[in-house]
């Protein structure tokens, strides 16, 4: 079993503590007008922060499963931001740390605004396809670069989930476009899935998969686990069952399995 002494969580919102705090409403008035977390309190309750702490507060049943339980004294970095893209990683989250020999456990939650950025100029089919060639691209070039950086660490990549469990239909997201896409978002996933199953010290937590059916498609308001506001961002379960996933990657690591 690897004894991590790092947590750093690189990506997007599928990795922070907004969208759950807004939706545990444990967060600053002020956080929760401007959307911006340096604004005010915003609680530890996105994936990130439980995978390394659970809350007992919300989680009773989760109290001891978490990093800081399982590897004791491990530092914790979020640099995920909200609406993060590839790039983003590349010139603002990773200028913050450095290089490291030391066993490094890294999540990543990245691809879904860069799918959404492509959609938003609505291309032709031929030029979306090469769109998402270049994101590809891009994607396996992070993982190089982190492989990289951190020779001796462990990196937990996350499918991208889809809110509109396969109907091609988000609420608030290109009402006016028809049917989304979803092939693309199917061929990226592949991807993360063939390169973690091929890649010494990756992993994949399938997000898409475990995701489906907790969307649009839910009738129990409890089975939702998507923010109510934006069907794009995880509420406060979302996040719980995400960090849950991670974990589950990670015994999958350290059983061989």
């Amino acid at each position: 079993m690897t004894d991590f002494i790092r947590y750093i969580a690189l990506g997007d919102s599928m990795s922070i503590d907004l969208y759950p705090a807004l939706d545990a409403g444990e967060i600053d008035v002020a956080v929760a007008l401007e959307r911006v977390p340096t604004a005010g309190r915003v609680a530890p309750l996105g994936a990130a922060s439980l995978f390394y702490q659970n809350s007992e507060d919300y989680w009773p049943d989760d109290a001891g499963d978490d990093l800081s339980s399982l590897y004791p004294g491990i530092a914790f970095d979020n640099l995920a931001t909200d609406g993060a893209t590839i790039g983003e990683v590349f010139g603002e989250q990773l200028t913050q740390v450095e290089d490291s020999d030391e066993p490094t456990l890294v999540t990543l939650t990245i691809g879904a605004n860069d799918l959404l950025s492509a959609l938003g100029n609505r291309p032709k089919r031929e030029l979306l396809e090469r769109i998402v060639s270049d994101i590809v691209e891009a994607y396996d070039f992070l993982v190089d670069t982190l492989r990289g950086r951190f020779p001796n660490g462990t990196l937990i990549l996350t499918t991208v989930f889809d809110p509109s469990d396969k109907t091609g239909k988000i609420p608030g997201v290109y009402d006016d476009r028809g049917l989304l896409p979803l092939e693309v978002l199917e061929r990226l996933n592949q991807h993360i899935r063939r390169l973690a199953s091929g890649t010494p010290n990756v992993v994949v937590a399938d997000a898409y998969e475990h995701f489906m059916g907790h969307g649009v498609t839910a009738t129990d308001e409890d089975e939702r686990w998507y923010w109510k506001r934006s069907l794009i961002e995880p509420n406060k379960r979302g996040a719980s069952e995400l960090r849950r996933l991670w974990l589950d990657a990670l015994r999958a690591v350290d059983t061989g399995g």
